[in-house]
């Protein structure tokens, strides 16, 4: 009997499982007693459960990687951060953008500034000398102006080529560093202009002797003699000159040799003047016992001479 009732009650809880599935209505309990019905079947049930309050997200505040006015001031302490931190040339980058944003305020001076400097670090000399020369047009009166145009001369000295090559940006220099020293005569960098100068006049020097030894070789004698006159015009002091005359002797020498018995005392006695020229000026010159031993041999070619005249 017991089982039967047992198995009675586990049917009926079946049939209302069953039922409750089938129905489009629940039955629910609102806190005062069950028998309240819903409809909405098992989607409203779980719509009168609390709800867990969903917090609002924190928005972080990112940089944009776009330079804008908004972003000017926050930008302009990164290109900061990146030049303190010896990090050239993303610190030319940014001050590059900022620079046309900051044109008409009082950042605009120290910008530019920072942004050819930190090109001429990066050793950019090329654009740093270019936005150094924009300086020094656009702010004469900075405080900045005298340091600007040092660098800028100092960019242009470190872009000049081989002496092999050519020396138009050579000239350039020249003419810039000439400048800077008149406009600023008690500048703490004279010494070092003084240098340049020096640095580059030899490679000028160079040029032109190189210019000498090529009429040598190849037998242009005249030519030789003409390019060496302008190298002692131009280059009276350099150190290149003991250089200049020894081959102007060779030159006159060979000259002579290969000349007519007419014309051989005439060039000989030009070859004679350039020993005499070598042992007044730089007797000391590691060309000077070459010199004197060919002096000898044309003093002697011209006493035959000389014989045969008289």
């Amino acid at each position: 009997m017991r089982f039967v009732l047992n198995m009675a009650k586990k049917a009926f809880k079946i049939l209302i499982i069953i039922m409750l599935a089938l129905s489009p209505e629940l039955w629910a309990c609102d806190g005062s007693g069950c028998g309240v019905r819903t409809s909405g079947g098992l989607a409203a049930v779980v719509d009168t459960l609390p709800k867990a309050k969903k917090e609002p997200k924190k928005e972080k505040t990112r940089l944009s990687k776009r330079v804008t006015f908004e972003s000017f001031d926050q930008h302009y302490e990164r290109a900061l951060k990146y030049y303190n931190n010896r990090q050239w040339l993303s610190a030319a980058g940014l001050f590059e953008e900022l620079y046309p944003l900051s044109l008409g305020t009082p950042r605009a001076d120290t910008i530019l500034y920072l942004f050819a400097l930190s090109y001429y670090q990066n050793g950019d000399y090329n654009m740093s000398a270019f936005h150094f020369r924009d300086y020094v047009r656009r702010y004469p009166n900075s405080e900045r102006t005298e340091d600007a145009f040092y660098y800028c001369i100092s960019a242009v000295y470190k872009t000049c080529p081989e002496y092999y090559l050519d020396q138009s940006n050579t000239d350039y220099a020249i003419e810039q560093i000439k400048t800077f020293v008149q406009a600023y005569p008690n500048n703490s960098h004279i010494e070092e202009c003084n240098q340049m100068l020096d640095d580059l006049r030899l490679k000028l020097a160079k040029k032109d002797l190189e210019v000498v030894k090529l009429y040598y070789d190849t037998d242009h004698y005249e030519a030789c003699q003409i390019a060496a006159a302008n190298f002692f015009n131009e280059y009276s002091y350099s150190p290149l000159m003991p250089e200049a005359i020894y081959y102007l002797v060779l030159n006159n020498l060979e000259y002579a040799k290969r000349s007519t018995e007419r014309k051989k005392p005439e060039r000989y006695k030009a070859c004679l003047e350039a020993c005499q020229k070598m042992s007044i000026l730089y007797p000391e010159s590691k060309y000077s016992k070459d010199v004197a031993k060919i002096a000898q041999d044309v003093t002697k070619q011209l006493e035959k001479y000389n014989k045969k005249q008289s």
